[in-house]
């Protein structure tokens, strides 16, 4: 029994009870009668037809404006513009991101010098020892790929 169903049946015999209750409180006569019925409910699924429609309008009837597309197109995204890498060899991981972002790109990679393929969690933890194009090379989001090591291991810095 779906709880639709159920919370149906109990307002039916909360109902029930409510006007027993004050047929019996209002009655003065020293005997009162009571009938008990069984009720049976079957829960049964909604029919299609049971459920509420939208009804639109007949597209004739609007006004030429809605049935249209906007006459303006959404802007289209700005084409990245290149930018000169910035010699970031020796400075931390981090100071030398910074300084690609400063330079208008946002996106660079980072590899672990030491070929352990250990991540870079920290950036302010490892150093710059190479770097991928070299500086005042022209590059654009992802190009710019930094090679360290942690700091505190042998470098060339």
């Amino acid at each position: 029994m779906s709880n639709n169903s159920r919370i149906t049946v109990h307002s039916i015999v909360l109902c029930a009870l409510l006007a027993l209750t004050a047929a019996a409180c209002g009655s003065t006569d020293s005997e009162v009668g009571t009938e008990v019925r069984t009720v049976t409910v079957q829960a049964t699924e909604p029919s299609p037809t049971s459920v509420p429609r939208l009804v639109l309008p007949d597209a004739t009837s609007l006004e030429p404006s809605v049935l249209e597309p906007s006459a303006t197109p959404e802007p289209a995204a700005p084409e990245p513009v290149p930018a000169f890498m910035p010699s970031v060899v020796c400075m931390n991981l981090q100071t030398a991101q910074n300084a690609i972002q400063a330079a208008g790109v946002f996106y660079s990679r980072s590899v672990d010098a030491s070929g352990a393929s250990r991540m870079q969690v920290n950036d302010s933890n490892w150093i710059v020892v190479a770097q991928d194009p070299p500086a005042g090379t022209l590059i654009g989001e992802g190009d710019a790929l930094l090679s360290s090591v942690k700091i505190g291991e042998p470098n060339n810095c």
